[in-house]
């Protein structure tokens, strides 16, 4: 039944997006006859990934919405960084590396589409909760913001610590950059290799068993299958160091579900949905569109020549002395 009515409620959320496009597209084909995902896909979004109360319930911005919407971005873009004077360090680092606009239309109000309002669910009572603002509790379990001086290295977030990108997942959400990931596929496995630290989650397709529940790995347990023309990628196995989801809850208890339709020969439908009953009251869907590029994946070297976590340390150690 639950099954059933997730389907229910992905066809009434994609029929607006792409209408009757999606019956008359033939998707390609591997030499083994299994739809060909392969490729390197941007999942870049100007969208939210949760939803603005103005919007209530409703799903997709208006054409009106969409007009004014993409008036904005252009606005933005036109102005550069002469709209936000900075200097020195900041001046370095702008509006020239982010990555925030999505390639295919801006049309839903939200990436998360259930709950049904587009925001996440009540939290469980004991629910953990990262705080961004203070003295963090360890082990630190956000991939990022930060916003303090800390102690010691163990003190900043993930993707500091190249650990874990922040956008990589899982599940992948679009962030600030680097909002790539590539696929490869063979008979028997599937590889996301995603740009952010550069992680690749090797998805077996035959069946096989999850690892003992007590082998934690930080993007999880990998199980894929096909349901028809959707690769679905069935993850467990969590270590607990990251969040739920956002800033929110201990990964222990997750299980994620992440499926990969083609719908177009540039677009990809992924679909994922989180369950995690320690942390939330019910379960999570988004639904992120991606698009296929004419491009490479490059290495993402987050730890060879790195100065960053030794000047963001020294730093913070010149502040100290400052405001004594």
């Amino acid at each position: 039944m639950e099954r059933a009515s997730t389907q229910l409620l992905l066809a009434l959320v994609l029929a607006p997006i792409f209408g009757f496009a999606a019956e008359d597209y033939e998707v390609p084909r591997t030499e083994w006859g299994l739809p060909d995902l392969e490729g390197v896909w941007n999942f870049s979004s100007n969208t939210p990934m949760l939803r603005s109360a103005q919007y209530g319930n409703r799903q997709f911005l208006t054409e009106e919405e969409i007009v004014g919407l993409e008036a904005r971005l252009a606005a933005r873009d036109a102005s550069g960084d002469a709209a936000i004077p900075v200097a020195g360090v900041d001046e370095a680092y702008n509006d020239f590396w982010i990555e925030s606009a999505a390639l295919g239309g801006a049309q839903l109000t939200s990436h998360v589409i259930y709950p049904e309002n587009g925001r996440l669910p009540p939290l469980q009572e004991d629910a953990y909760v990262s705080d961004l603002t203070s003295a963090p509790e360890r082990p630190v379990r956000t991939a990022l913001g930060i916003v303090f001086a800390t102690d010691g290295p163990e003190d900043r977030p993930l993707s500091d610590r190249c650990m874990i990108g922040f956008n990589a997942g899982s599940p992948v959400t679009p962030s600030y950059y680097n909002n790539n990931m590539q696929i490869v596929q063979n008979k028997d496995h599937v590889v996301i290799l995603t740009e952010m630290v550069h992680d690749a989650r090797i998805v077996p397709l035959n069946n096989s068993q999850h690892l003992p529940a007590d082998i934690g790995q930080w993007t999880g347990d990998s199980r894929g299958y096909w349901e028809g023309d959707t690769l679905v990628v069935d993850t467990r196995n969590f270590n607990g160091l990251t969040n739920t989801f956002s800033n929110t809850g201990s990964s222990e208890n997750k299980r994620l579900v992440e499926k990969f339709t083609r719908i177009a020969n540039d677009r990809i439908d992924y679909e994922f949905t989180i369950h995690d009953p320690s942390t939330f009251t019910d379960k999570i869907v988004g639904l992120i569109p991606i698009y296929k590029v004419a491009g490479l994946l490059y290495e993402y070297a987050c730890h060879e020549g790195n100065r960053g976590m030794v000047n963001m340390l020294r730093g913070a150690r010149v502040e100290e002395q400052l405001n004594r």
